[in-house]
């Protein structure tokens, strides 16, 4: 894993999410300074419409459409899909069309959530 200037952080940008979890982007290669100080995990699409989640990123095995249209109604700021998800083509390009930001990632939910914690993302309630 990338070590950052900072062993520690309030936020974290796109560029820095996708080394921080070794992932390659999909779509939003324009966004790279976004910054996420707050994270939201599940592969159920209705956790994540039963809170808060207004520019968060989304770390999600989900690769359907329904990850990419609850994203757009929650606000949520980018999705990464993780164990090496790849979405279809419609997926992406609903992606780009909502300007959601879209990546993958080899690593499991697990271990994705871990070290974005680490760095200090929080989960949406902020606490550590």
């Amino acid at each position: 894993m990338q070590r950052f200037n900072r062993d520690f952080c309030e936020s974290m940008t796109l560029s820095e999410l996708k080394d921080t979890l070794e992932a390659s982007i999909l779509v939003g290669n324009d966004k790279l300074d976004m910054e996420f100080d707050k994270c939201r995990s599940s592969d159920l699409m209705s956790d994540i419409l039963a809170g808060p989640a207004e520019g968060c990123v989304l770390l999600t095995g989900l690769t359907t459409i329904q990850a990419v249209r609850t994203a757009a109604v929650a606000g949520i700021g980018a999705i990464v899909f993780v164990r090496n998800k790849i979405p279809s083509q419609a997926v992406i390009d609903l992606a780009v069309t909502q300007g959601i930001p879209l990546l993958t990632t080899a690593l499991p939910m697990f271990i994705s959530c871990g070290r974005l914690h680490a760095l200090g993302i929080t989960g949406l309630n902020g606490m550590r």
